[in-house]
C-alpha cells in the first residue's frame, strides 16, 4: 500500500502529465517541434566593432503552464536597466503577468544601446530577430508581443517603439524612462543611422521615423525620480530627456489625438498613482512617487494596461493565499509561513519542465527549504494544491 506522501506525489506527477499531454494533443504532431517551452534557445547572436567575434545575447525565458489560450499565450519582452540582467526581470514580473510568455535577454556589458552607454550593441536589430523569431511558434500570439523596459531598457523600449513597425509588436510600455530628446526633437521622431555617439547633434539619432499609430503606449514615471528627471532636461545618464507628461502627450498626438496636454489627471490606488488617459485608454502616463522603481499600484496597472489573464487551471494567486513564500527572488533560503492546518502536508519542488526535485514534510507554521545546491533558474513549490513559482538566482 502507497503512503500518504508517495500517494500525494503520485498525484502531483500525474497532474503535471496531464499538463503534457494535453499541450500534445492541442497541436498536431507535424507541428510539435515548433512550440516554445522553457529550455528553448532563444539567443540572437549579433556582431559589431566592440565583438568582431560575435556576441549571443543570454535570453532568460518562462512559458506558462498548461495549454495555450485561443490564438497563443501573449509575449512580454522584459528589457532590464543599466547594470541588471534578464533572470532578474523575470523574477520581478513572474507574479505580475502569470499568463504571458516571458523572455528577458541581457544586453552587451549589462547595458543598452541608447546614448552615452558603453555599448554599441546593434539591439534594435536583436530585438528584430527576436520577435521574428517567437513569432514562428505555434503556442505564440503572433500578433501580441509586447515590450516592457525599465529605466536604460525603457530607453531601448522607447527605440523600438519608434524604429521598429512590426504589426506583432502592439504595446509598449516604457518604466520610469520617458523620451528623451535624441528619440523626438525638431518635431519628429528619430532613429540613429549609425553608431550612437555623446559628442555628436542628438546622439547621433538623425533618421526621422514615422512609429505605428495603432501601437498602445503606457509611460511610467515617478515625479520624486532622482535618476530620470520628471520635468525634463539634463540628466545624470549623460541626456537630456522631454518632461514625462509632455513626452506621453507627444505620442498620444502622434497616435491620433487632436485636444490639449492633460494638466490633470484620475488619483487612483495605494500608494497612490495619477492616470493621464489619452485615446480611450490607448495612451496612458503613469505618475507615482516611487523614485527610480515601481510600487505595487503601477505594476498592478501594467498588468491591467497588458490585460493579463486570470492563472491558468490549477495556480492560484500566491498573493490572495493563506500561504507566504519568500523572499522570491532567493538566492538559497525559502521561508514557507502558513497555517496549522498545513502541518504534516507534504511540500515538493519541481524544476520549470515539471521534473520533479525532491519533498520535504511542512513539519511548522513557519519553515525553510534550501534551494543552494540548485542552479540558478526558475521553480514550481507545491502545496495544499497551490503552485508557487520562485526564482534562485
Amino acid at each position: 500500500m502507497k503512503s500518504k506522501n508517495q500517494g500525494e506525489r503520485a498525484i502531483l506527477h500525474t497532474n503535471i502529465l496531464n499538463a503534457v499531454l494535453i499541450t500534445v494533443l492541442f497541436f498536431p504532431l507535424g507541428m510539435f517541434s515548433q512550440i516554445l517551452v522553457n529550455n528553448t534557445n532563444l539567443s540572437i547572436t549579433k556582431s559589431w566593432t566592440q565583438e568582431p567575434n560575435g556576441y549571443a545575447y543570454p535570453t532568460a525565458l518562462f512559458v506558462p503552464p498548461g495549454p495555450p489560450p485561443q490564438g497563443g499565450f501573449p509575449v512580454c519582452i522584459l528589457l532590464h536597466g543599466n547594470g541588471g540582467h534578464g533572470q532578474a526581470m523575470i523574477g520581478q514580473f513572474i507574479n505580475t503577468l502569470q499568463c504571458h510568455i516571458l523572455v528577458a535577454p541581457t544586453g552587451y556589458d549589462s547595458t543598452w544601446n541608447i546614448c552615452a552607454e558603453v555599448s554599441d550593441a546593434p539591439d534594435i536589430e536583436m530585438i528584430e530577430d527576436l520577435v521574428n523569431n517567437l513569432q514562428t511558434y505555434v503556442n505564440v500570439n503572433a500578433s501580441k508581443i509586447r515590450i516592457v523596459g525599465s529605466s536604460n531598457g525603457a530607453g531601448l523600449a522607447n527605440r523600438v517603439f519608434i524604429e521598429n513597425n512590426d504589426t506583432g509588436i502592439d504595446l509598449v510600455c516604457a518604466i520610469v524612462s520617458q523620451l528623451n530628446e535624441p528619440q523626438y526633437h525638431t518635431g519628429n521622431f528619430h532613429g540613429p543611422s549609425g553608431l550612437t555617439d555623446p559628442n555628436s547633434s542628438f546622439c547621433g539619432y538623425d533618421n526621422v521615423a514615422n512609429p505605428s499609430p495603432s501601437r498602445k503606449y503606457l509611460s511610467i514615471c515617478n515625479d520624486n525620480d532622482p535618476i530620470i528627471p520628471y520635468q525634463g532636461g539634463s540628466s545624470v545618464v549623460g541626456v537630456s530627456f522631454l518632461a514625462a507628461e509632455t513626452a506621453a502627450f507627444t505620442i498620444a498626438t502622434h497616435n491620433g489625438y487632436t485636444g490639449s496636454i492633460l494638466t490633470t489627471g484620475t488619483t487612483m490606488g495605494n500608494p497612490a498613482i495619477t492616470e493621464y488617459s489619452y485615446l480611450s485608454g490607448n495612451v496612458v502616463h503613469i505618475k507615482g512617487s516611487e523614485g527610480h522603481q515601481l510600487s505595487t499600484t503601477q505594476k498592478d496597472y501594467i498588468k491591467t494596461f497588458l490585460g493579463d489573464c486570470a492563472p491558468p487551471v490549477g495556480l492560484e494567486d500566491q498573493i490572495e493565499s493563506k500561504i507566504e513564500i519568500y523572499p522570491n527572488p532567493t538566492s538559497g533560503f525559502v521561508h514557507v509561513k502558513s497555517d496549522v492546518a498545513s502541518i504534516g502536508s507534504t511540500l515538493s519542488v519541481y524544476d520549470y519542465t515539471g521534473k520533479y526535485l525532491f519533498s520535504d514534510i511542512v513539519d511548522s507554521e513557519n519553515m525553510v527549504i534550501e534551494l543552494g545546491d540548485l542552479p540558478e533558474g526558475l521553480y514550481l513549490i507545491m502545496l495544499e494544491n497551490q503552485t508557487f513559482k520562485v526564482v534562485k538566482r
